[in-house]
Parts: C-alpha cells; sequence; structure tokens
C-alpha cells in the first residue's frame, strides 16, 4: 500500500483519513476524483474520471482489476462494495454502426452518451459483474457474480443475470449493525 505522502502526490481532490492503495492502482483526472476516509483501492483498479468526476464515501472497497470509467459522475456511496473485476462506466460508445467507436476516432465521428452512474449506501456488486451508464443502484442492493446491469435497482433487492433482475428482497438488519457501528465509533455518514 503507498504510504499517505504517495497518496497525497497523487493529485486527488480531496483525501480523507485511513485510506489504503496498492501501488498497482491507476489514476486518471484524480483532480476529479474525492475519496473520503477508510477507503481500500486493491491492485490492478483503474479509476478514469472525466468531467463528472468519482465520488468514493467513507468505508468503501474496490477490490482487484475493478474499473470506473466514463466523463459522466460516478459516485461509490458509503460502505459500498465492489468485488473483483468490477466495471462501472458512465460512458458508452454508439454500437448500432451509426458511428465510430473507440478513443483513437475523433469525437465528431463518434456518438458516445454519457450519464452518471450512483451506487448507493450498502451496495456490494458482484465479481465480474458490469454496471452501464445512467444506472443508479439504490441504498442495500447486492448484485450477482457476472451481472450485467441495464436498468435501475430498487432498494435492498438482490439482482443477478446478464441483464440483471430482481431475484429476491435483502435483509435490513445491515441498518442496524451500522447505527451501532456509528454509535461505537461516533462516525458520520458523507454525503453522495
Amino acid at each position: 500500500m503507498l504510504t499517505r505522502s504517495a497518496v497525497e502526490s497523487i493529485g486527488f481532490a480531496k483525501v480523507g483519513k485511513d485510506v489504503q492503495i496498492s501501488e498497482l492502482a491507476r489514476f486518471y483526472g484524480a483532480e476529479r476524483i474525492i475519496i473520503g476516509d477508510h477507503v481500500r483501492i486493491d491492485d490492478f483498479c483503474v479509476l478514469s474520471a472525466g468531467a463528472g468526476g468519482i465520488r468514493i464515501g467513507n468505508y468503501v472497497h474496490i477490490a482487484v482489476f475493478s474499473s470506473l470509467i466514463g466523463q459522466g459522475k460516478i459516485v461509490l456511496s458509503d460502505f459500498a462494495s465492489l468485488s473483483s473485476h468490477v466495471s462501472i462506466y458512465s460512458s458508452n460508445d454508439d454500437y448500432s454502426g451509426a458511428s465510430m467507436t473507440n478513443p483513437t476516432v475523433p469525437d465528431e465521428h463518434k456518438n458516445v452518451k454519457h450519464a452518471p452512474a450512483r451506487i448507493g449506501r450498502h451496495v456490494i456488486v458482484g465479481s465480474g459483474s458490469v454496471i452501464l451508464p445512467g444506472i443508479t443502484l439504490a441504498d442495500g442492493v447486492a448484485i450477482g457474480v457476472l451481472s450485467l446491469v441495464t436498468k435501475d435497482c430498487g432498494e435492498f433487492g438482490i439482482y443477478a443475470g446478464c441483464p440483471a433482475k430482481r431475484i429476491q428482497d435483502r435483509s435490513r438488519a445491515l441498518l442496524d449493525l451500522e447505527a451501532r457501528f456509528i454509535a461505537n465509533h461516533n462516525q458520520r455518514p458523507s454525503k453522495p
């Protein structure tokens, strides 16, 4: 993990306390990335913040090989957890063939869509899942392994599949645990 001075030298817009970042993680547009307290970003993660920026709340974990990429705003709220190989996009090429694609082609020949992506409090996203631009995962959502999320997910639901569909409700017991945790540690939730 990087030292505090090494983390600060990356040039983030803001960095909280107890932030653990692997020396093997990569950041683009760091000046548009805000990181809360008690955050861990593991090996080979890529965070590429476009104009909308990336905001990471408190007690967030981003596991190995995950990526957050795009021009739209990306928010990871408090207690969110991304398993390995999760991709969150806030930009997407037009695949119809009506325009060209890829970053080597000038913008006037492309039709890239940008939309924010919001990951709510206590969301967990399973390994290998993909979250498309414009998607909101409401508080308490759990996304199963290898899911493709193409539509917003309602609070405290468990979603899985390609495309992801709600398969059952998720317990809200973790909210009582959060309240006790906050009371015992004098923590305050961050604002997304």
